[in-house]
Formats: structure tokens, sequence, C-alpha cells
């Protein structure tokens, strides 16, 4: 489990209002759920400093199931992982058959793919600097800079769900995670008083935090029943009246579906990225001493949800460059995650010298 409940005072803002951003009201259940899904992460962050925490991440094989939030607990082989780059590495690139030993020729790493395909993975992988390259006789080859290490162990699931009186489709988003067992825990997350009923409607073994935005007091109401991760899964795909469509799941789809979504959490993290912060002259710098920097707008005098409130649309837009936010050193600072690794130095410039 991740841990008990953690206390946590909020930073102060800039230029905006002096209550707590997170927790004014927010026009649309969208951006409702933005503020809580960040300040969520926050608090799991400041609780578990040692485990990587990432939102908005596929978690489904065969499906479009993507979980709101997930912790990945560190392995033993972490700091080769972290050596490596802070990016997250091309999934094809960690399975393809090439290793540190003697270089491959790029068609032979990915035969069933096209040459374009199999040049731009092998570019994507070069410069996140897990490949490099060299060539002979006008031909390109490939191998790793390291080899892959084994570098998390546990991962969490979390669904949010700040208002259970608004459920949408919270059952069987759990149901399809627990059938699955992609992940060795699966949780909600909600503002509501949870009750019988409540619990009643979700799988057994969900468990279920009730977490206070404001104060990022996290409160157990039920504890979650680890998962078989390591065995074959079911994976729900659709409901219709009488009928659910599904797919079954080998132990090994499970393993590799684990190290993307644990690949892609290192890479992306929970915070918003700089260049996700509106080109808007309204827009300001949030400094929370652990959630931010965050995108804050002069005009709605809170933090927004770029994607979903700002733009032309907005009332207040006024076009310009977007602010600078150093998004890199909060999660460098908040979490084992290294922002410039040594791995970065044998970075190759790319494709511009395969002709």
């Amino acid at each position: 489990m991740l841990g008990p409940a953690v206390r946590k005072t909020p930073g102060a803002a800039v230029d905006l209002p002096e209550r707590d951003a997170f927790a004014r009201p927010s026009p649309t259940a969208c951006v409702r759920e933005f503020a809580f899904e960040l300040s969520f992460c926050a608090a799991l962050e400041a609780a578990h400093p040692e485990r990587l925490v990432a939102r908005q991440l596929g978690a489904s094989v065969h499906g479009k199931r993507v979980i709101d939030v997930a912790c990945v607990s560190s392995g033993p082989a972490f700091d080769e992982r972290t050596a490596i780059t802070a990016d997250t590495i091309p999934p094809a690139a960690i399975e393809a058959d090439v290793g540190v030993g003697s270089a491959r020729h790029y068609r032979e790493v990915f035969p069933d793919r096209s040459a374009a395909w199999a040049k731009g993975t092998v570019e994507a992988a070069v410069e996140a600097g897990f490949f490099e390259t060299e060539r002979r006789k006008g031909r390109l080859y490939v191998r790793q800079t390291a080899r892959y290490p084994d570098w998390f162990d546990r991962v969490v699931g979390v669904e949010n769900k700040p208002d259970l009186g608004r459920p949408g489709d919270l059952e069987l988003q759990l149901r399809r995670d627990v059938s699955l067992a992609l992940f060795d825990e699966v949780w909600l997350a909600t503002t509501s008083h949870v009750t019988g009923a409540h619990l009643n409607r979700i799988p057994s073994a969900v468990g279920v935090w009730r977490f206070d935005p404001e104060t990022g007091e996290r409160e157990t109401v039920r504890e979650a029943t680890p998962l078989d991760t390591e065995g074959p899964g079911v994976e729900v795909l659709a409901e219709r009246p009488g009928r659910t469509e599904i797919r079954t799941v080998s132990a090994a789809e499970k393993h590799r579906q684990r190290v993307r979504l644990a690949e892609r959490a290192y890479g992306k993290g929970w915070r918003v990225p700089a260049e996700s912060f509106p080109g808007c002259a309204r827009c300001e710098v949030v400094e929370h001493s652990d959630r931010g920097p965050l995108p804050g707008c002069a005009w709605k005098g809170r933090v927004v949800h770029p994607e979903a409130e700002c733009g032309p649309d907005c009332g207040g837009y006024e076009a310009s460059d977007p602010p600078a936010a150093d998004v890199s050193g909060a999660r460098e600072t908040h979490s084992p995650w290294v922002a410039d690794p040594e791995g970065r130095k044998r970075r190759q410039s790319g494709l511009d010298r395969w002709g």
C-alpha cells in the first residue's frame, strides 16, 4: 500500500488571489477533476518521494483504458535507468532484438516494419540516448548504449472521481482494471463521503481513499487487495445490454504493457509540461511549494486547465509568448527522476548523417 495520509501546506501563488487556487470552484467537471488530480499527485509524491508519480497513462493491452494516476516503485536497478535518459524510451526500441554488443542493420532490428517507420523509431531512440548508430559501407547499424534495466517494482493505479454523485463509467473502468490486473493494486480517490452503497458498486479488490485537496489529507476507507500481475488477465473491451466483449491477455503481454506504462510514467510525470503553458498575456506561473509551477490565469484568478480553458475562445485571451516555467527543476527536486543524466552526453544528432 502507499502509506498514511499526509498533511500539506499549499505554497503561495503569484499574482493570484490569496486563496489556494485549487480550492476555488471550477466551471466544469473537467476542470474540477484536473485540479483534484494535480493536488492528489502532489500529495502522493510528498508522501512517497522515492517513487514516481504520473498521470493520464495508457493502461490496457488491446483497449483504450487511460488510468488517472500511476505510482511506480523503484527497483534495485533504478539508478541504471536514470543514467540513460530523462525521456521516455520508445517501447519498440526496448522490445527490439538489439543489444549493446555487435551493432545490427536497422532493418534486421525491425524486419516487419517499413523503412520509414524503422528510421523514425531509431531516430527517437537515438534522441533519447538509448540507441547509437554507425555506418558501414553506406548501411545504417544500431546498438543500445546500455542494457535496458529491470528498474521498477510495484505499479499502483488510481482512478480519481472527486464527486461520487456523478460516477460516469466508474464501475466499468474499475472492473476492467481488476480483471486485467495490470496494476499491483487499484485504488479510487474521491472527496465524497463514501457509503456502503458506494463500496458495493465497485469491485471489492479496489481500495478507496477519501482525499481533501485543501489539506492534502488522505484517509483510507477500504484497503486494496493485491492483484496477480504475473499471471494472465482478462481485458473487458466493451459492454452492451446482455453482452460483454472481452479478450484474454497473456502474462507476457501484461509484462510488456507494464514496462511500457512504467517507462511512460518515467518520462512524463504528473506536472503540466512547460510547453503546455498557454501562449496568452494573462497566463502567469504559479509557484506552489510542491505542486508547481502551474499555469495560472490573471483574468480567471486561479489555476487553469490549458487544454480545456485556454485559447482564442476564452474572453480574456490575449495572444503572447507563453511564460517560462521550470517544470523539470520542480520534478527533479521532489522525485527520484533525473533531469540531465550522464547518458545524454552520448546523444547523437539524429538522422542528418544518414543520407
